[in-house]
């Protein structure tokens, strides 16, 4: 078998040189490029192509205020030193979306006839969409570092109070700080985590 592997520096990169950032330069990024991770990150797989992942990119001043006190106070920093904080959120209607991006097999009749599938499979893609943000980033010379210290209710309420969206997770983008990068913890070897059989 011939595989077409990346090269050592890219998958230093996107991986093992990679790390999770706690604090960032005052450097900014631009919308373009915000752009740019959006048209990245759209071509990973989720289930039936239902891609509920809804991005909110966090950069002014007011837009950071109004996040803030939903934050765990040692969370607080990192995202006022971030050029923006992503709230990687869930669409709780995504499969109205369902007949033009997924065409060829009527998805939308499964969930309507299983509304108890809707939540988990939002929640689930949702978050591999924000996982292919964080490596988005990476290819493209970022640096990042998620969160989940903060209170979803508040920033659904300041964020999205219509109730159609859910927040997951936030992810600090920017250009790190080396202060905020802390000595690389272990990881569990293969025997410990996995097993072929």
């Amino acid at each position: 078998m011939t595989l077409n592997a990346l090269s050592d520096a890219a998958l230093d990169q996107l991986f093992r040189q990679a790390r999770t950032v706690h604090a960032f330069k005052p450097e900014a990024v631009s919308d373009d490029t915000i752009r740019q991770l959006y048209d990245l990150l759209k071509w990973g797989p989720t289930a039936f192509n239902a891609q509920p992942a809804r991005y909110v990119f966090v950069k002014s001043a007011e837009a950071k205020a109004k996040l803030l006190p939903a934050l765990m106070p040692g969370n607080v920093p990192q995202v006022q030193s971030a050029a923006v904080t992503v709230i990687v959120a869930h669409d709780t209607r995504f499969t109205e979306h369902l007949p033009a991006q997924f065409p060829g097999y009527d998805a939308k009749a499964v969930f309507d006839a299983n509304p108890a599938f809707v939540e988990p499979t939002a929640f689930r893609n949702s978050s591999l969409q924000g996982a292919y943000l964080i490596l988005a980033a990476r290819a493209l010379g970022l640096d990042s570092g998620a969160m989940s210290g903060f209170d979803p209710q508040a920033v659904n309420d300041a964020f999205f109070p219509d109730g159609r969206y859910k927040a997951n997770f936030l992810l600090n983008i920017g250009v790190a700080d080396p202060a905020g990068i802390y000595p690389r913890a272990p990881r569990l070897a293969f025997d410990e985590a996995a097993q072929i059989v």
